[in-house]
């Protein structure tokens, strides 16, 4: 991974997010606070405005700063957990120091157990969580099974879009919709969508380069 790779996908995921607007406000109205929207606009907006600053860093550097950043930057719970996942990212591509895709998929592994951890949350409670561990896990599997890219980006984006439509049946346990018992049902929880459309445009990021 280079860094210049961080920085085009850094303005792939803030095309998606700002091209789904709609979508994710309704989302957020319908069992959040409201203010999801917001505060993904200004963190995605806020990596891309720092493109300068990252440049010249090492992927693993890029990361960290990114994290730091999105931790003043992102109002509510989703500050605190999206840093904890790119700071985590960039720890281990800094301990591996090699460029292959298991050490990839170790870092985001890393960084989805570090949400689990600051978040103390799992899979099933409707949350960005039952997006991120099936990829987390079909990544790790898939980077050490000798599976070209191509095919891993794609599964990946499959597996992350069935993640997200799956929070629509289940109860939340956690976070601002966990007070709303079974109304939840019937909606698909808007930080598993942010998610979902943020790995999609990472994958999508892949395979242009690979094309």
């Amino acid at each position: 991974m280079k860094t210049s790779f961080i920085l085009s996908a850094s303005e792939s995921i803030r095309d998606a997010i700002l091209d789904h607007e709609s979508e994710l406000e309704s989302l957020d109205r319908a069992i959040g606070d409201g203010d999801h929207y917001i505060n993904m606009k200004r963190g995605a907006n806020t990596i891309v405005e720092i493109r300068a600053e990252l440049e010249s860093l090492t992927p693993d550097a890029a990361l960290n700063k990114i994290g730091m950043k999105l931790l003043s930057t992102i109002g509510g719970a989703s500050g605190p957990l999206l840093a904890s996942f790119f700071m985590s990212m960039g720890k281990i591509l800094k301990e591996n120091a090699d460029d292959s895709v298991p050490s990839y998929a170790a870092a985001f592994v890393a960084g989805v157990e570090a949400i689990q951890q600051r978040g103390k949350a799992g899979l099933g409670e409707k949350t960005m969580l039952d997006v991120l561990i099936p990829v987390a896990q079909q990544f790790s599997t898939l980077a050490t099974s000798n599976t070209n890219i191509k095919d891993i980006c794609t599964a990946l984006m499959h597996t992350a879009e069935q993640g997200m439509l799956s929070t629509k049946a289940l109860i939340a346990t956690k976070g601002r919709a966990a007070g709303l018992g079974e109304r939840a049902i019937g909606h698909i929880d808007p930080g598993a969508k942010s998610c979902q459309l943020m790995i999609e445009a990472v994958c999508k990021q892949v395979l242009l380069i690979q094309n």
